[in-house]
């Protein structure tokens, strides 16, 4: 796998490697459905309701035979819950046939003890379970009632199941925090690993970052603790800003938005990054003729995120070398310029910026598929199928065998 294009810049790391693009994303998101159980709060992609447009199990299959042919490492799995999706079963075992990794992410809905002992018998997939809260009350005021108790369930299945190292899947607020150690002895009583987020304002997360974004103390909290375990847990490129107090934290310490990563929504849509679902940031539909491909390595947007970035207002920071101006996703829906500071920058040049932004008129996400009355759960029923044959393991890391060329 190799850079696009080197737009006269020698790429002497990873990182120089990878903001130029790579001629296949290293994993990239998939969003099956936007049908949901759930209604949780922070939803990054507004889901609940499933869309009428939705790709088909044909079209899919399409899709999974192309990140074959292009050596994607892994697809990670979301929505809405994709476990909702009648043909997902028959959808993973396509991809582990053809040797594209699968990472899931649920709210453990359809996870009963018959669909742990199927997943646990093979390395080749990997399941995240969301959970935000370490208790029952600081989980269920975001992701609704009864789904602490259902994540939980889920977990103790899994483990019952002898399937180790799955994932507890964080997104970090304001009101959890304090609770990081109390995430760890979770994943520990289960065997599992603890993944940690960014709560960004996308979505029907643009509503209530404000009131459940980690205030400025609570960022140096994370910080720290990160810096003390982050060996031992994954945060992917989502605390890169956090990097200007001093010491990069493990994971892509870079935004990878149309470089190394990318979203794929259920009608086809390809955005920038999971947390971009605006049409500012589409890049093209897979429906197009050239598909999946042809997206990723032609289109106008990710061109010219692949072009090297002069940094803007940041450009002058003491820290934007360990920064790099933050996260796009974050800047965009609160208004703030792209060539700006990051909203949470801990040199409060963020702070700064939002006081002068008019947050009113701050981009709103383009789609919106909440279940009309926002309940906080919809009944689904569970009819699991049974196991298949499995092929060698996927390795967790998304960098594991990775060589410049």
């Amino acid at each position: 796998m190799t850079a696009i294009a080197d737009h006269g810049v020698r790429a002497n790391s990873l990182v120089d490697e990878f903001q130029l693009g790579l001629d296949a994303p290293i994993c990239l998101t998939w969003e099956l459905t936007y049908a949901c159980n759930l209604s949780c709060t922070h939803c990054l992609s507004s889901s609940g309701r499933r869309d009428p447009r939705e790709l088909t199990t044909a079209e899919c299959k399409i899709i999974i035979d192309e990140l074959e042919r292009m050596q994607v490492f892994y697809v990670n799995i979301g929505g809405g819950e994709p476990t909702v999706r009648p043909d997902f079963w028959e959808l993973l075992d396509y991809a582990i046939a053809h040797h594209v990794g699968v990472k899931f992410s649920t709210n453990g809905v359809k996870i009963t003890p018959a669909v742990a002992a199927r997943l646990a018998a093979t390395d080749y997939v990997d399941v995240q379970i969301s959970l935000d809260g370490a208790t029952r009350e600081v989980n269920d005021a975001v992701r609704g009632a009864g789904s602490y108790d259902l994540a939980l369930r889920a977990m103790q299945n899994l483990a019952d199941a002898g399937m180790r190292n799955f994932k507890i899947s964080v997104v970090g607020t304001r009101h959890n925090v304090s609770q990081l150690d109390d995430f760890a002895a979770i994943a520990d009583r289960y065997g599992a690993q603890l993944r940690i987020t960014r709560l960004r304002p996308s979505g029907r997360g643009a509503d209530v970052w404000d009131e459940l974004h980690p205030t400025s103390d609570q960022q140096r909290e994370l910080y720290d603790w990160l810096v003390a375990n982050g060996e031992s847990v994954l945060t992917g490129d989502s605390f890169f800003h956090l990097a200007a107090y001093g010491d990069p934290l493990p994971g892509l310490n870079l935004c990878g938005a149309g470089r190394v990563v990318c979203l794929i929504d259920p009608v086809g849509d390809v955005y920038a990054c999971p947390f971009t679902i605006h049409n500012d940031f589409l890049a093209g539909n897979v429906r197009e003729p050239g598909g999946f491909a042809e997206v990723w390595r032609t289109s106008d947007l990710f061109l010219d995120l692949r072009r090297p970035q002069t940094g803007g207002a940041c450009a002058s920071c003491s820290a934007y070398d360990s920064c790099r101006g933050g996260c796009m996703a974050a800047k965009f829906f609160t208004g703030l310029p792209l060539d700006g500071p990051d909203p949470e920058c801990v040199k409060d040049h963020g702070v700064a910026a939002l006081g002068a932004a008019d947050r009113a008129a701050a981009p709103r996400p383009s789609l919106d598929h909440s279940h009309r009355t926002r309940p906080t759960a919809v009944p689904v029923s569970i009819a699991p199928r049974p196991p298949a044959g499995w092929t060698p393991a996927c390795n967790d890391d998304p960098l594991a065998g990775f060589a410049l060329s």
